[in-house]
């Protein structure tokens, strides 16, 4: 049996942790790919696109403008309001 390399595991747990405050697997990867497998801004995106999506904001748009605003959630929020 081969050994999983540690980054692997890491990136399962990090996954793992993330899925079971309720976000989705599809955000999750794709968060994890995002930030560079950084669970830290994996999960402040996260968390902000579910208060933005709350908020009535389109999930595309919110994507964009978080990338752009570095997950600054004031910066953010006026971008989605000024479109």
């Amino acid at each position: 049996p081969r050994c999983l390399p540690l980054q692997f595991v890491s990136y399962l747990g990090a996954c793992d942790r993330l899925l079971k405050q309720g976000y989705e697997e599809g955000q999750v990867e794709e968060a994890m790919e995002m930030f560079q497998y950084s669970e830290k801004k994996a999960a402040e995106f996260l968390h902000l696109l579910a208060q933005f999506n709350d908020m009535g904001f389109q999930q595309n748009e919110i994507k964009e403008v978080l990338l752009l605003c570095g997950n600054q959630r004031e910066r953010a929020l006026e971008e989605l309001v000024m479109k």
